[in-house]
């Protein structure tokens, strides 16, 4: 029973068996379903919070317990991982921008945020690759959608003053 939660878990409700593209298509399934929660449900973000926050911490017991016995400590089938990375830089945006926001604006940061984190997930740039690489166990596979989701939150910082200061 518990390996099957955990699989559940870890792949996100089967998604991660998917043949083509499980990590995106985790990354997409998550930005529509935090856009609902946020803009359609309009759940607190304090609730919100909790939920992430029971994820990642489960996340490392179900990520050790997936791939204890498996000789790929990085599986393509987990994909918990961006569900956490992609959550951080939506969470982020959602409690950095007030209660009201245009929900037209809050789908373009949206896409923006999912653009972002794909691209720091596939292109692995220091210092992701560096825990992708060095450590292969759960706190490895989770690790570096973390950095790649906060990449995401200082690109759209950096954009934001620029766009501040110069347009």
């Amino acid at each position: 029973m518990i390996k099957t939660i955990n699989y559940l878990f870890v792949t996100c409700l089967g998604i991660g068996s998917f043949r083509f593209a499980p990590g995106t298509v985790t990354s997409l399934v998550t930005t529509i379903f935090l856009y609902s929660l946020f803009h359609i449900i309009n759940l607190s973000s304090g609730i919100i919070l909790l939920i992430l926050l029971i994820v990642f911490m489960y996340s490392f017991y179900a990520v050790s317990e997936y791939i204890k016995y498996n000789e790929n400590k990085d599986p393509k089938e987990v994909v918990i991982d961006e569900f956490i990375g992609q959550s951080i830089p939506i969470y982020l945006y959602e409690i950095s921008h007030g209660i009201l926001k245009d929900p037209r604006e809050a789908a373009l940061f949206y896409l923006y945020i999912f653009i972002l984190f794909r691209f720091f997930d596939i292109k692995k740039p220091f210092p992701i690759n560096f825990f992708d690489k060095q450590f292969k166990n759960s706190f490895g596979v989770i690790i570096d959608d973390v950095v790649a989701g906060l990449y995401v939150v200082l690109t759209l910082i950096i954009f934001m003053v620029i766009k501040s200061k110069f347009f």
